[in-house]
């Protein structure tokens, strides 16, 4: 994924050591102008495509709308290409720094299209979405998978499909991107909550508490969390040693060289120290509400845009979110553990914008659209966890019974 440079407890090594010193004299001395800018060379190719795209026979578009199409997609191949080299450094350099200055503009390409949504009404956005597909715009029939709720071995075959691998890669890469056990466990709890929370208004929501707890919890979800945790340990305890394309002398070296470029160059554990400051505490619940929102958002988008759940624009959305939340969630624990950061990075910047933009568009288009009530139990349980994670339990941990000296400095000797 990406090259990350290890916290000390006094201070992170910002923007990991000048990227490990792009990616250290030795290597960039020994692969020469392999990853050299290039900055005017880009510009004049730039120009000359440019150019052709101008002069070529304008017959070659069959109509306006093929033109609209593929203008539209060449100004954000030129906006995806200048960002790539004029946008500022992540906090990755692997597999190349140009590739997450491109996921970077990806990002900013993501917003522009949110913030255009956006002031369109719901019948206006729905149409919109047939330029992306001419079949979608047609109301969709929501599948309630609490049908059948006796536990058998019939009815579990019957909630089985390609869904359940996508909650498992799903939970993979939440583990790949969080690092930390606990955090993985307490979202896809609270989650479930959501959903249970939900389902007045969604069907999708609507399961059967096997389908909750057992399919989803302890099979799907803890099988993506292992997985994905044991990943971070193998790359935790992975002995890095890098050497340049031409100190490699056999073709079999220069192509196992050329495959790692895609590994990370080194790695970081995540200790998120929630409990240590109210900047990590308040920050952490952050990032929850942000994970929790983002999952929520993929199934209300889906519904008020009617795209259904097998379409590839959903697939695209993942993976989107996914490249771009691997560099946020870095920017962000660097923000929290360096007292001396008080800037947060770029790609963390974006990808909250992002999602919380998705969230007003939600609700935007959410009116007359939900006409059952949420029910008051509800409305009261989730007020009394607002209240002791937001302000009961901060007081009295950092004001009533703040955490001592000593023990702040047995936290910092344990990492």
């Amino acid at each position: 994924m990406g090259s990350e440079k290890g916290y000390s407890t006094a201070t992170v090594d910002r923007h990991c050591a000048d990227m490990e010193d792009n990616e250290s004299t030795t290597s960039n001395s020994s692969n020469g102008s392999l990853f050299h800018p290039h900055t005017l060379t880009a510009l004049a190719l730039l120009l000359g495509w440019l150019f052709y795209a101008a002069v070529r026979n304008t017959n070659y578009y069959e109509n306006t709308e093929t033109s609209v199409k593929l203008g539209i997609s060449a100004a954000m191949g030129c906006f995806i290409f200048i960002g790539m080299l004029q946008f500022r450094d992540g906090p990755f350099i692997r597999p190349s720094i140009p590739f997450w200055r491109a996921v970077l503009s990806l990002s900013v390409l993501y917003q522009m299209l949110l913030v255009f949504l956006l002031f369109l009404n719901k019948d206006e956005a729905r149409r919109f979405m047939v330029y992306f597909d001419p079949q979608l715009g047609e109301q969709l029939p929501e599948r309630s998978y609490a049908d059948q709720c006796d536990l058998s071995l019939e009815t579990f075959k019957n909630q089985i499909d390609i869904f359940v691998l996508a909650h498992v890669l799903g939970w993979y890469g939440k583990a790949i991107i969080l690092r930390d056990y606990w955090l993985c466990w307490i979202l896809s709890v609270t989650f479930e909550f959501c959903e249970y929370s939900l389902e007045h208004q969604l069907n999708n929501f609507a399961e059967c508490w096997w389908d909750h707890w057992i399919l989803d919890v302890l099979v799907c979800n803890w099988g993506g969390i292992y997985l994905g945790m044991k990943t971070c340990q193998y790359f935790e305890m992975k002995q890095y040693s890098w050497s340049g394309f031409r100190q490699i002398k056999s073709l079999r070296g220069k192509a196992k060289r050329a495959v790692q470029q895609f590994t990370p160059h080194d790695w970081t554990r995540f200790e998120w120290r929630t409990l240590s400051n109210p900047k990590n505490y308040f920050g952490v619940i952050g990032l929850m509400i942000i994970a929790l929102q983002c999952e929520l958002n993929c199934f209300y988008l889906k519904y008020l845009l009617w795209v259904p759940p097998e379409h590839p624009l959903n697939t695209y959305r993942l993976i989107l979110m996914f490249l771009c939340a691997l560099p946020a969630a870095r920017d962000l624990y660097q923000y929290l553990m360096d007292s001396g950061d008080t800037k947060l990075g770029a790609h963390a910047w974006l990808m909250i914008c992002n999602i919380m933009t998705e969230t007003i568009i939600c609700l935007k288009f959410s009116e007359n659209e939900f006409h059952v009530p949420a029910p008051m139990f509800v409305k009261v349980a989730w007020s009394a966890v607002a209240f002791i994670v937001l302000i009961a339990f901060p007081l009295w941990r950092f004001v009533i019974h703040p955490p001592t000296r000593s023990i702040q400095l047995s936290e910092d000797k344990t990492e």
